[in-house]
């Protein structure tokens, strides 16, 4: 859960933090909890008081959980319902750092007034996805307003893009960074696929099938963190 401030020492939590531990984990007086703020400290607590407006607990010393490299991050096109909702909150939990939403040529999503509002509904999902999976890190999420916005400036590293007619394998070498880019429902166009391969990104495949525009992203960023991660 991330508090404003991560400090040693009494913290009030109120609104939906408040709810979650008294609602949905049924916390009370005395249980242990562990909180984080969101940009890779943690520390542990105790609850102390629980009232109708808040919960009261007492925090121990934090501690810096550095984040282990390389750095992960997932351009992933608009994805229509509630599908990109539940691949944001996968990528979260599979170790994805950072997620750029763009909209792709087939996407059936389209963002125009509402844009700012769904960015930040998109980014609350990936706060709650880190609480639930105990992660000190909140990845970022952004809007690009296009695919050449989206690859623009990249720092060095290794780029891939999700590719089904690809047979290649994931392969980052000791990269620090990594971007992966997958497609929409109907896949990526030909014109973006050509964008990206000018922009350095390499075709990967992730098996014989064809995985949906949710799925795909997820298993790309666990492939990378199980080949990365000891």
């Amino acid at each position: 859960m991330p508090p404003a401030a991560l400090v040693a020492g009494e913290l009030a939590v109120r609104g939906d933090e408040h709810h979650y531990l008294g609602r949905v984990r049924r916390a009370r007086v005395g249980d242990a909890v562990e909180i984080v703020d969101g940009e890779g400290r943690r520390a542990a607590a105790v609850i102390e008081r629980i009232t109708l407006a808040e919960t009261t607990l007492r925090v121990g010393e934090p501690e810096v959980i550095a984040a282990k490299p390389p750095f992960v991050r997932a351009l992933v096109p608009l994805i229509k319902g509630d599908r990109m909702d539940a691949c944001l909150e996968k990528l979260v939990e599979v170790g994805v750092d950072a997620i750029v939403v763009w909209p792709a040529a087939r996407s059936v999503v389209k963002l125009d007034a509402k844009r700012d509002a769904r960015i930040a509904k998109y980014q609350a999902a990936a706060q709650a996805a880190a609480r639930q999976c105990g992660r000190a890190q909140v990845p970022s999420v952004s809007y690009a307003a296009d695919l050449a916005t989206a690859i623009a400036n990249l720092p060095a590293g290794a780029r891939l893009v999700l590719d089904p007619a690809s047979d290649a394998s994931p392969v980052i070498g000791g990269a620090l960074d990594v971007t992966i880019a997958s497609g929409p429902e109907g896949g990526l166009a030909s014109g973006e696929l050509e964008q990206l391969a000018q922009a350095g990104f390499v075709a990967i495949g992730l098996g014989p099938r064809i995985l949906r525009a949710e799925t795909a992203p997820m298993i790309a960023v666990a492939l990378i963190r199980a080949t990365t991660e000891s």
